[in-house]
C-alpha cells in the first residue's frame, strides 16, 4: 500500500481527530489512529469506545487498498514539525510503515487494522431521528451553556449539555444546581422532536473539529448521535438518564429588575474578588435606585474590599449575595453591553439577561443567592 499527501493537510486532520484519544486507555490500540486507504480516499479514525471521529481525504498516486493502525502521539508530533511539502506512505505486507521526504525517512511499526474495535452500533430507520442543522446553531448552544455543566458524579444527568429539540427551535440547557443556563435558538427548525444529553467531552469535540464546517448533518437514536459534516463524522453515546424539569426551577415573577453595565461590573467584580474568603467566594451587594454597592471580606486574614457603581434599579433598596467566580463565569459568556438582573427577595434565585437577544436566540441564566447576615 502507497500514497502521497501534503504534510500540513494531513496534520490537520490528524491533530483535529486525536482530540478524541484519552491521555490514557484501557486498551492499548486505542492510542493509535485506524488508517484506511480506498481508492484515492483516506479515511482517518480515532476512539475512546464512547466516541469515534473520523477524517476523510484525498491523497494523491494510491497504490492499493488496505486498513493499518499508527501511533496516534507519535505521528502528530512527527507531522507538526515536518515542513509544509509533500510525504510518501509505503505500508508492507508485515505492516512496516515508512513515511518519506526530501531529505528524510522515517519507519514504523503498524498494527492490523481488523483488530481496531467498532464502536458504531447500525441503528434501525424508524429508531431514527434526522435534520440538518447550521453550525452556528450548534456552537452558540454549546458556547453559551458549557461553563454551567455540573461535575458531580452523584448527578451524572447533570454533568452534560441537555439538547430540547423541537420542531420549530432548539433549546440547550446546563445546570450543576447553583446556577441554570438556558438557550433557546431557531435559527434553523429541525422538523423533528427529542431530546438528548450530550457529555462535556463531546461538545467540546464539536466546537473544535466541526467549527469550520457550514452545516452539520445530525443522526439519532435511543444511545447516540452522529454529527456528519462533508470532512467529519462523529459519533458519541449520550448520558443516560432524565434531566431535571429546567423550567419549574425558573421563576416566573421576579418584579425588580437591575440594568448594570457589563464590563463595568465584570471589572469591579473581579477587583472585589480578590479579597473574598476562598471557601465560599462570597460578595454581598447593596441595591438602591441608583447605586450598587459591592463588598468582600476575609475575616481570616483581615482584608476587604468595596466598590460602588451606577445602576438602575426599579426595586426597593436589596442586599443579596452571589459567589464572585460564578458571577464572573455569568458576565462572561453573556455579550451586550449592559445586563437585566431579575430579583424578587434576597432567597430567590437571580435571573440574568442580555439587555438584547442576539437574532433567532433567547438566553436566560439563573444564579441561587448565598446567605447574607448583613452588609
Amino acid at each position: 500500500m502507497k500514497f502521497n499527501v501534503p504534510s500540513k493537510t494531513l496534520y490537520s486532520y490528524v491533530s483535529a481527530v486525536s482530540k478524541v484519544i484519552n491521555s490514557k486507555n484501557a486498551m492499548t490500540i486505542l492510542n493509535d489512529f485506524l488508517f484506511e486507504l480506498e481508492d484515492n480516499t483516506l479515511t482517518i479514525s480515532a476512539s475512546d469506545l464512547e466516541n469515534t471521529l473520523t477524517a476523510k481525504l484525498t491523497v494523491e498516486e494510491p497504490e492499493g487498498e488496505g486498513r493499518f493502525c499508527v501511533d496516534a502521539h507519535r505521528l502528530v508530533d512527527l507531522l507538526k514539525e515536518l515542513p509544509d511539502l509533500g510525504i510518501t506512505f509505503e505500508i508492507d505486507d508485515n505492516l512496516a510503515i515508512t513515511i518519506t521526504y526530501p531529505g528524510g525517512k522515517f519507519d514504523f511499526m503498524g498494527v492490523r487494522g481488523e483488530e481496531y474495535p467498532t464502536t458504531i452500533e447500525a441503528s434501525l430507520p424508524e429508531n431514527m431521528l434526522s435534520f440538518d442543522c447550521p453550525t452556528a446553531q450548534i456552537l452558540s448552544g454549546i458556547d453559551n451553556t458549557l461553563f454551567a455543566v455540573g461535575t458531580d458524579a452523584v448527578r451524572p444527568q447533570m454533568m452534560g449539555i441537555l439538547w430540547d429539540i423541537k420542531p420549530d427551535a432548539i433549546t440547550f440547557v446546563s445546570t450543576d444546581t447553583r446556577k441554570l443556563v438556558k438557550y433557546r435558538n431557531w435559527l434553523s427548525q429541525p422538523g423533528v422532536e427529542g431530546s438528548f444529553i450530550l457529555p462535556v467531552k463531546p461538545a467540546n469535540v464539536i466546537k473544535n473539529v466541526f467549527a469550520k464546517e457550514e452545516n452539520i448533518h445530525l443522526d439519532l437514536d435511543p444511545k447516540s448521535a452522529t454529527f456528519s459534516s462533508p470532512t467529519f463524522t462523529f459519533n458519541c453515546r449520550f448520558i443516560k438518564g432524565n434531566f431535571p424539569d429546567y423550567n419549574r426551577v425558573i421563576p416566573t415573577n421576579n418584579p425588580y429588575a437591575l440594568t448594570i453595565d457589563r464590563q463595568k461590573f465584570l471589572n469591579a467584580v473581579r477587583r472585589v474578588g480578590v479579597f473574598v474568603d476562598p471557601g465560599h467566594g462570597l460578595v454581598k451587594f447593596k441595591l438602591s435606585s441608583t447605586n450598587l454597592v459591592m463588598k468582600a471580606q476575609d475575616n481570616n486574614f483581615c482584608t476587604s474590599a468595596v466598590e460602588t457603581l451606577p445602576c438602575d434599579f426599579t426595586g426597593n433598596e436589596m442586599i443579596i449575595g452571589f459567589s464572585a467566580p460564578y458571577l464572573i463565569e455569568i458576565f462572561n459568556t453573556l455579550s451586550t453591553e449592559e445586563i437585566v438582573i431579575k430579583l424578587s427577595d434576597p432567597s430567590r434565585p437571580g435571573v440574568f439577561l442580555p439587555s438584547e437577544n442576539k437574532e433567532n436566540s433567547e438566553l436566560l441564566m439563573l444564579l441561587m443567592p448565598m446567605t447574607v447576615q448583613d452588609f
